[in-house]
């Protein structure tokens, strides 16, 4: 197969694919947004998983680049009451090392060849011009005709509509998102609160949680379960303001917990969570898939970037064994990720209910504490 693919979106999962195929010798040409690779955050840690997100780096030829990334000790995990109480401490390596979404982005971005990725084109319409071809409209007029188009474009998917009718609904909670700079000498009783690497503070319907990243840096997400209206009336654009407001859903709980909101050295950002159905599948069409949150936005659940670069291990692999019959990779490739991707949305549906249902936070305690697991109360 010789054809150039064209790929929307240079995501984590976009740009795998991008790899394994430049590793069996298949052309590809990403088209990405954003005007450079460094435009914005590339969000906080990822833990990637041995049989997707692990195995997807392997088949891109980038284990050992991988390896070096890793963030020792980052897998300890923490839950406490909101009074501070520790409930669970576990330090344990559970084969989910972690790593900065940033610094993966960039090992797979640093593999593939100069000008693979065409930064700075926004696509403002996609349409079918006949059997197995589609015509991609960019924001500044530019258009390019594809032989075989993926949309790895995310939530939001320009390509999807080609296959599917589906948008992403709001799930009922949003998390809120800050940072806190050089913790340990500037918010000690936080740090130490937080721990080596992940805190979960819960209680039905909204949470605390917060992750330890590089030195001194703790990244948190707070968990509200509201609709949008209520945080529409939140004044974001108002740091201190919009912070204060968040911190009152969490009254009297422990100031070492709370100053994760309070004392954030970033402006609060609103992260409303959306997902597509938990069964989200589509009739094939010649020429084109979705992969990642393009095809199966879920709730956050530690899968999603694993499986997006699962998926784009996984279509690169089977373009390269079918070179000469590219409707049978794809067909291939959406029927194992059907099934697939429903399993792994249920399941982060079924972990949300551990985090913020009635039983929480001893839901997710029994979780980490169950039959086989490592961890101790």
């Amino acid at each position: 197969m010789r054809t150039e693919v064209t790929i929307i979106g240079a995501g984590l999962g976009g740009l795998t694919l991008a790899r394994v195929l430049h590793v069996h010798g298949i052309p590809a040409a990403v088209y990405e947004a954003e005007p450079r690779a460094t435009a914005r955050s590339q969000g906080g840690m990822l833990d990637i998983h041995d049989d997707t997100g692990q195995s997807a780096l392997r088949a891109a030829g980038l284990g050992e680049e991988f390896r070096g990334l890793i963030l020792e000790g980052r897998e300890a995990t923490r839950i406490l009451a909101p009074d501070g109480t520790v409930l669970f401490d576990d330090d344990s390596a559970r084969g989910r090392p972690e790593v900065l979404r940033g610094e993966l982005r960039r090992i797979l971005l640093d593999s593939l060849p100069a000008g693979t990725v065409r930064w700075g084109h926004k696509v403002s319409a996609v349409r079918a011009l006949g059997p197995g071809r589609h015509e991609v409209v960019f924001a500044d007029g530019a258009t390019v005709t594809a032989g075989l188009l993926v949309g790895a474009d995310g939530a939001w998917s320009r390509v999807r509509p080609l296959l599917s009718g589906a948008v992403p609904e709001y799930i009922g909670r949003s998390f809120v998102e800050t940072y806190l700079f050089d913790a340990d000498t500037r918010h000690p009783a936080t740090a130490k609160a937080v721990g080596a690497g992940a805190l979960f503070a819960l209680a039905p319907g909204k949470g605390i949680q917060a992750h330890r990243e590089n030195g001194g840096t703790l990244h948190t997400y707070v968990a509200l379960t509201e609709p949008q209206d209520w945080f529409a009336a939140v004044d974001f654009t108002d740091p201190a303001a919009a912070a204060a407001r968040i911190a009152r859903e969490f009254d009297g709980w422990a100031p070492e917990l709370t100053a994760l909101i309070t004392d954030g050295e970033s402006a609060p950002v609103l992260r409303p969570l959306s997902a597509l159905p938990v069964d989200h599948r589509w009739e094939r069409v010649p020429g084109v898939t979705l992969l990642g949150d393009a095809a199966h936005l879920a709730a956050p659940n530690g899968e999603g970037a694993n499986l997006a670069m699962y998926d784009g291990a996984e279509l690169g692999r089977l373009l390269a064994a079918h070179p000469d019959d590219p409707e049978t990779a794809l067909a291939a490739y959406e029927q194992a990720l059907f099934p697939r991707s429903a399993a792994a949305a249920a399941d982060g549906a079924d972990l949300h209910e551990l985090l913020f249902g009635e039983r929480s936070p001893h839901s997710l305690i029994d979780l980490f504490t169950g039959p086989g697991q490592p961890g101790r109360a």
